[in-house]
């Protein structure tokens, strides 16, 4: 049964930290694979499930600046993982899998921001290879830990997804670069693809959301320059936030997806997408801040989406 693009009235909001909406929760013997888990709200992530008693697995292209970031944490363990390599993301499946333990949580954190215009793999463009393909063919080939434990599978995506819809004549941008475009269609495909994911999943018991995490300062703006950060009315010019209340902590930022993973609330439902810790309202045609885009939910465009996403990576869980 799908789950209706509304608020449910969860009692919980903007300025909810991921320990609130984890109170009352015992996550013992739960595994958790966060992407990314190591750094801005991947960290918090991490830090807010191993509290509440999760294990959990922290994939990282960057192993030693993992470790270091993560070496005040129990019940942690680091791996190998660059997203923008499918080999590597098979070899880091192969080795969870033959470790023979079930995923509970999935939460597809790590990303890319309006970085310069860079081509990783068979020269695809690098947010749309790390943000969505990367994602795409590391839960495909974990699947086999996914499905028995009823897995859920949270996509982070961004009220970037208003910046873009997927460009089907050219999704990897070979007839000129726009940067904030290009993370716009990444981030709709994270959305697409937890509605697709969902309607393949949930015979299985494997749920998926997706969601935006709300605007918070973290390494993610790693590509920006300070004067961008300026002209976009971010920061000041001593780099502190010219709205401090129109940016989250990352505590309060880790909230929406450790909700999304853990909470009874969502028990049953799923493909849909997510603010503020609830299920988001569809974004007015004129609103480019709050709610989610039709293109981002349209079940046609994210069935179109897998399939070009399983014969670009050569993975798929689900073959007709």
């Amino acid at each position: 049964m799908s789950t209706a693009q509304h608020k449910i009235g969860s009692g919980f909001g903007a300025t909810s930290t991921a320990d609130e909406v984890l109170q009352g929760i015992d996550l013992a013997g739960k595994l958790a694979i966060v992407t990314g888990g190591y750094s801005g709200l991947g960290l918090e992530t991490t830090r807010a499930l191993t509290e509440a008693g999760a294990q959990v697995v922290v994939p990282a292209r960057r192993r030693a600046t993992a470790e270091e970031a993560l070496a005040g944490l129990t019940g942690v363990e680091v791996d190998d993982l660059d997203l923008g390599d499918l080999e590597s993301v098979r070899g880091f499946a192969e080795r969870f899998l033959d470790s023979g333990r079930t995923v509970d949580f999935m939460i597809d954190n790590a990303g890319i921001m309006a970085c310069p215009e860079t081509r990783v793999g068979p020269g695809w463009e690098a947010q749309f290879a790390t943000n969505h393909l990367g994602h795409f063919a590391l839960v495909n080939r974990l699947w086999p830990a996914l499905e028995p434990g009823g897995a859920r599978v949270v996509s982070v995506s961004s009220r970037g997804h208003h910046f873009s819809g997927i460009r089907w004549d050219d999704v990897h941008w070979r007839g000129g670069y726009d940067k904030w475009q290009a993370y716009g269609q990444a981030k709709t495909a994270n959305v697409l693809f937890a509605v697709h994911l969902d309607r393949l999943g949930a015979e299985h018991g494997v749920r998926a959301f997706s969601l935006h995490p709300g605007g918070i300062l973290t390494p993610l703006q790693r590509h920006l320059s300070k004067e961008e950060m300026i002209e976009r009315g971010w920061i000041d010019e001593q780099g502190d936030p010219l709205d401090p209340e129109g940016f989250k902590t990352p505590a309060q930022g880790a909230a929406t997806q450790v909700w999304a993973a853990t909470s009874p609330q969502l028990d049953g439902m799923g493909g849909v997408y997510l603010e503020d810790c609830d299920i988001a309202e569809p974004a007015p045609d004129s609103d480019e801040r709050t709610g989610v885009k039709d293109w981002a939910t349209d079940r046609g465009q994210a069935a179109r989406l897998w399939d070009l996403s399983a014969e670009l990576t050569g993975v798929n869980a689900f073959p007709a």
